[in-house]
């Protein structure tokens, strides 16, 4: 966890989990936008070992699993997380082949070159860009795939404001060619980077986490930090509705070489 991105060491964990439980995406994203990634793959009824690394709850999870044969290991460092993420693929009749664990993605419990395919939306900044591209590579088998949601700028140039808060909170964030080329240069031929929609913030994220937000304020009455919690979550969706224009996250998929 010590070099997990400056807005989750800034914020409780337990107040981070809590928010998140009961949402269906931790972040940014869809079923769509998975599924769309995942069509860019070749043969993907062959890839027989996944890994979906910062899998929360399990909603990118599940839709993997219920358009490819293989098994897939879910990886988060939220106890409870993987405990929901547990019971989803219980509930889908999945546990067979879909199993959440505990665990830091800067320290995976694998084998190398076990994978045909490693999954991560929304995670790999909390270990970078980088780094994560080539850690990840060793999991990977040859000609495996790593497919991953990342915060990207979308212009060379932005306001201050917006520029000083994502350089504070994800230091490494570039522009989606500077990203391309560093997946490059770790080893992956790219097979597609993509834009996620801008309702994959609002509708799917935004939107239940302010519901989410006023119910913890309610149960914590008072509490300062819960408060001044809530409150840096609001300021981040009124910078994305500021600045959209600016950044948002992007689908980088690429296949080792």
């Amino acid at each position: 966890m010590t070099d997990k991105n400056k807005l989750i060491q800034d914020f409780n964990l337990n107040l981070i989990c809590e928010l998140h439980l009961g949402l269906e995406q931790q972040g940014p994203g869809s079923s769509e936008m998975t599924l769309k990634a995942l069509s860019f793959l070749v043969n993907p009824d062959k890839i027989s070992r996944v890994a979906d690394l910062g899998c929360g709850t399990g909603a990118p999870t599940m839709v993997l699993a219920r358009n490819i044969p293989g098994n897939i290991t879910g990886v988060d460092f939220l106890p409870d997380f993987i405990k929901i993420f547990n019971d989803n693929a219980k509930k889908l009749n999945l546990q067979e082949r879909v199993k959440g664990v505990v665990g830091s993605m800067e320290n995976l419990p694998f084998q190398k070159e076990e994978f045909d395919l490693i999954w991560s939306e929304g995670a790999i900044a909390g270990i970078g860009f980088e780094r994560g591209l080539n850690y990840l590579k060793d999991f990977l088998k040859k000609d495996g795939y790593v497919a991953l949601t990342y915060e990207s700028w979308f212009t060379d140039e932005r306001p201050a404001e917006i520029e000083k808060w994502w350089v504070e909170n994800v230091p490494e964030i570039n522009t989606i060619p500077h990203n391309i080329s560093v997946m490059q240069k770790a080893g992956y031929g790219l097979i597609a980077a993509f834009v996620l929609p801008e309702k994959c913030w609002t509708d799917n994220y935004f939107v239940p986490r302010e519901a989410a937000g006023k119910a913890l304020l309610e149960k914590y009455a008072g509490d300062k930090k819960v408060e001044d919690f809530i409150a840096k979550m609001e300021h981040e969706a009124e910078l994305y509705s500021k600045y959209k224009q600016y950044y948002g996250y992007v689908f980088y998929i690429g296949r080792k070489i």
